[in-house]
């Protein structure tokens, strides 16, 4: 019987169980399909932790690839055979085998693996939607971006350098400095040890940057619309340092005419024909070198409590996946 990873209460990573489940047949609108690699992405540990509620007891985890076992009498998009990848509710990637909506699926192109699908779609599809469309990035301007040399920050630098744009980044550790600046960081600052708002003005000639993306949250906040030049748009997509604070519009935002946007990814593909195209751009990126992924660990389903371990301690430098 296949085995996936429930959760019954909120809590660290040891509230991860693993348990046998009678998947059953797909729904007419449902496609069966067996995981053959898994993503691992920080927006688990929320689900896991309680900061995004979820009704318990639940399984978890938004993304993974493998192949259709089964199709529901309805779907006409999918065969039996067909590669897909998926990044999206409902919960329960952490699975050997699930039935799924066949709205939230893509087709995988020849030339990418399970493995490469499942650590591009929920990190490649976020890069996607912030730089084409929370924000228009443009060739000749620069952009902070945190974290680094996570796998979002690493897709997120050759992107932006892809279309001539430059990305300032900060890393919370010595080690993590070269790996953003492999992926094509034009400065990156330590902020462990570097005020970085005051390195960010100093590189861009007390101009400040265009736009600032984060996914850290109430640490680097303050620091982070300090730097923006006005009519500047401040990012928030992530809380790995803890959720924001209240934030003062007239002092924060109205001081320099700022915009400031939560953005999700449900909002920018809500349908199945906007979610392929958009991981067919990520897709074709990699297929022609403009992104390179490099896949630092693999976890047994198994070792997921190991996993968001080591995802929460930040000792992960770039993607990692689970193999079911």
């Amino acid at each position: 019987m296949p085995k996936s990873i429930i959760i019954n209460k909120n809590g660290g990573p040891e509230v991860l169980e693993l348990h046998e489940t009678n998947v059953g047949l797909p729904g007419p609108d449902e496609i069966k399909v067996t995981n053959n690699a898994i993503g691992l992405n920080y927006i688990d540990t929320y689900h896991r932790s309680g900061l995004y509620p979820l009704p318990l007891p639940s399984g978890i985890g938004l993304e993974a690839a493998g192949k259709v076992d089964e199709i529901g009498s309805n779907v006409t998009e999918f065969n039996k055979g067909d590669n897909i990848a998926y990044a999206s509710m409902p919960i329960g990637a952490y699975s050997q085998q699930r039935n799924i909506p066949a709205k939230i699926a893509v087709k995988i192109p020849e030339g990418i693996s399970f493995k490469l699908a499942a650590s591009l779609m929920t990190k490649g599809l976020t890069t996607n939607y912030l730089l084409t469309k929370t924000y228009n990035l443009k060739a000749g301007e620069t952009v902070l971006f945190h974290a680094a040399a996570g796998g979002v920050g690493q897709i997120f630098a050759q992107w932006a350098n892809s279309i001539g744009a430059k990305v300032i980044g900060t890393v919370g550790s010595e080690d993590k400095i070269q790996v953003a600046k492999n992926n094509g960081y034009a400065h990156v600052i330590n902020y462990s040890k570097n005020d970085f708002a005051e390195e960010v003005m100093k590189f861009t000639n007390n101009n400040g940057v265009s736009a600032v993306f984060d996914g850290v949250g109430k640490s680097t906040f303050k620091g982070s619309i300090s730097c923006l030049k006005p009519k500047g748009m401040m990012v928030s997509f992530g809380n790995a340092s803890g959720p924001l604070e209240p934030v003062n519009v007239s002092k924060d935002i109205q001081s320099k005419s700022l915009f400031l946007t939560r953005p999700t990814i449900g909002h920018y593909f809500t349908n199945r024909k906007e979610l392929q195209k958009g991981a067919d751009e990520i897709f074709e990126k990699v297929k022609f070198g403009k992104i390179k992924i490099k896949i630092v660990k693999e976890y047994k389903l198994s070792e997921v409590n190991l996993a968001h371990q080591e995802l929460e301690s930040r000792k992960l430098t770039g993607p990692a996946i689970i193999i079911p």
